[in-house]
C-alpha cells in the first residue's frame, strides 16, 4: 500500500501540516518536529509526492526541454548533460520532440497543460520567433544554441555561428586550398544561414579562391553522404566546410566510397567536436563548440529566471576554436 502523509503524521505524533512543512523547502518547522517526521518517514518508507507538493507551492519544478534534431548523435550528449544538470538542481526535465515541427503553438499548449515552471529550447536550427512564443505565453524561456542577436527577444546561450563560418574559411585558406565549398545543413536552418554568411564574408577577402556552396536536407549522416556523393559526381572542390560533424562524417563516407582519400583528394572540416569526431577511424578536424559550458550556462539562466522571470533578455556567447586532426592537409 502507498504510504501517505497521514500515515507519517500518525507515526510521528504530529499534524499533517507539520509533515507538509517538513518536506517543503523554506517552510518553518522546529528541529524537534523535523527529526520526528523524518524518522517516521524513513521507518514507513515514505517519499513526498512531488506533484502534490507543486499544488501547495505553485511550483511543479518541471522544465520543458524542447528540441527538434533527434537524428544527430550530438544531441545524445546534449540531452544527457541537460537532464543530469536539471535533476541536480532539483528540477524535472520534460522532453518534447519537435521533429518536423516548426509551429510553436502545439508545444506552448502542451507545456501549459503540464504547468511547467520554465522552458529550454535546445536547437540551433529553430528561428528566434519559436522561443519567443513561450515568452509571449509568460513562460520563462532560454534558447540554448540559439541564434545570436545584440538585442535578443529571449535569453540566448550559444556561439556566434557567423564567426565560426569565418574561422573555417580562414583555416582552409591557410592550408593553401584554392577551390573550397560550404556543405551546410537544411537551408532554412538559422545555424546553416549564419555559418554560410560568415564563410562567404571571409572568402570575399580572398578573390583568388573559388567558392561554392550547397545544402544537405538534414543535419544527419545520410544527408551528408548523399549530398557529397552528388557533388563528387559533378566534380568536387578541394576542401569542404561541412558546418556540422555528422554531415562531415557522412561526407567522408561518400568520399571513401568513391575511391578517393581524405585529406589527400578532398579535405574536410566540421563543427561541434562531438565524441565521435575524435575516434581514430574518423579523426575529424573540426571547430569545437563548448557544449558543456553552454548547457551549464543555460541551466543557470533558467534557474535564475524561476525567481526573477522578468529579467531583461541577454545573449551569452562562448568562443570556439579549431581542433586539429587528420582531415585537412598540413600547413
Amino acid at each position: 500500500m502507498i504510504v501517505t502523509m497521514k500515515d507519517v503524521a500518525l507515526r510521528a505524533g504530529v499534524s499533517r501540516s507539520a509533515v507538509s512543512r517538513t518536506f517543503t523547502k523554506g517552510a518553518s518547522v522546529s528541529l524537534k518536529t523535523r527529526r520526528k517526521v523524518e524518522k517516521a518517514a524513513t521507518e514507513l518508507g515514505y517519499s513526498p509526492n512531488a506533484l502534490a507538493s507543486g499544488l501547495t507551492t505553485g511550483r511543479t519544478r518541471l522544465i520543458g526541454l524542447v528540441s527538434n534534431n533527434f537524428h544527430n548523435p550530438i544531441f545524445l550528449e546534449v540531452f544527457d548533460l541537460f537532464t543530469r544538470g536539471l535533476q541536480e538542481r532539483g528540477l524535472r526535465p520534460l522532453l518534447v520532440n519537435l521533429t518536423d515541427e516548426t509551429n510553436p503553438e502545439n508545444s506552448v499548449r502542451m507545456l501549459r497543460q503540464y504547468s511547467v515552471d520554465g522552458v529550454i529550447v535546445a536547437s540551433s536550427t529553430l528561428p528566434p520567433t519559436f522561443a519567443k512564443a513561450f515568452s509571449d505565453a509568460r513562460m520563462p524561456v532560454v534558447h540554448s544554441f540559439g541564434r545570436h542577436a545584440s538585442s535578443p527577444d529571449v535569453h540566448v546561450v550559444g556561439i556566434d555561428n557567423v564567426a565560426c563560418g569565418r574561422m573555417a574559411a580562414r583555416t582552409l585558406v591557410e592550408r593553401g586550398y584554392t577551390r573550397v565549398a560550404f556543405l551546410g545543413g537544411p537551408e532554412a536552418a538559422t545555424s546553416t544561414q549564419d555559418r554560410l554568411a560568415g564563410f562567404l564574408q571571409e572568402m570575399a577577402d580572398h578573390p583568388h579562391v573559388a567558392i561554392s556552396y550547397s545544402f544537405a536536407t538534414a543535419y544527419s549522416f545520410e544527408a551528408g553522404r548523399a549530398e557529397m556523393a552528388r557533388l563528387i559526381a559533378d566534380g568536387p572542390a578541394e576542401a569542404f566546410f561541412c558546418g556540422d560533424d555528422v554531415l562531415s562524417i557522412g561526407a567522408m563516407s561518400a568520399v571513401q566510397s568513391a575511391g578517393l582519400d581524405v585529406p589527400g583528394d578532398i579535405g574536410l572540416i566540421g563543427l561541434n567536436d562531438m565524441e565521435m569526431a575524435g575516434w581514430q577511424n574518423i579523426d575529424l578536424t573540426t571547430i569545437r563548440q563548448p557544449i558543456r559550458q553552454i548547457i551549464g550556462a543555460s541551466i543557470e539562466q533558467i534557474v535564475s529566471m524561476l525567481d526573477e522571470p522578468d529579467r531583461y533578455p541577454e545573449a551569452r556567447l562562448f568562443p570556439c576554436r579549431v581542433i586539429e586532426r587528420g582531415t585537412l592537409r598540413g600547413l
